[in-house]
């Protein structure tokens, strides 16, 4: 069962000590990206309820630093996926500009799946944190949902794509997709109902 994340924003903007001015230091901006580089490793292989002992101790760190840069579980998960969701969302706009419309919406498509089934749990915290604005992910999720909305919007109006599903409806089915790659019974459908989705969605243009 998916466990349930709850993030805040009030836990993001905790101050951090080795910041000066609201500016992280270089060595700590090191040791930051160090802990959520080896924090996504340890999450990718145990899920989102992985050991945050077994993350500071990979890292080489005590507990106490790790929880210097992220205070909770929810702050370090939230540090984890924003930085993946903004990197989806700026590669919708690469793609918008150079890829046949139809093309673009499925690569995309594509990628935001397989992201999204590299940490077990985040479509939980994906889902959640689109429908509550006090979610330090909210925006992010947005700005992802309209993404995909302006590609698939894109693609509709070339006529390579069925009109009667919007951007919610899209991002509706993502979720999906990648909560069948997270339960080991059926991922090894998920591959398969990935292109019978998309199938659905695409079509040739007229």
């Amino acid at each position: 069962m998916i466990p349930i994340i709850r993030i805040s924003d009030p836990i993001i903007r905790i101050t951090d000590p080795d910041s000066q001015g609201g500016r992280m230091r270089a060595d700590a901006r090191k040791n930051h990206d160090h802990l959520l580089a080896v924090a996504g490793a340890v999450i990718s292989e145990q899920g989102a309820d992985a050991s945050l002992r077994d993350i500071a101790r990979r890292a080489g760190v005590g507990l106490a630093t790790l929880f210097r840069h992220f205070p909770t579980r929810e702050a370090l998960l939230a540090a984890l996926l924003r930085a993946g969701f903004d990197e989806l969302a700026e590669n919708a706009t690469r793609l918008e500009k150079s890829d046949s419309p139809e093309d673009a919406l499925v690569s995309w498509l594509r990628d935001f799946v397989a992201y999204a089934r590299t940490y077990r749990g985040v479509t939980q915290a994906m889902t959640s944190a689109i429908e509550d604005p006090e979610s330090a992910l909210h925006a992010s999720c947005v700005t992802l949902r309209s993404a995909g909305a302006r590609l698939l919007t894109r693609a509709q109006v070339e006529g390579t794509t069925r009109t009667d599903i919007d951007g919610d409806e899209l991002f509706d089915l993502v979720a999906a997709l990648a909560w069948l790659g997270d339960q080991p019974s059926h991922a090894p459908r998920a591959d398969h109902l990935f292109d019978v989705v998309v199938s659905a969605i695409v079509r040739t243009a007229s």
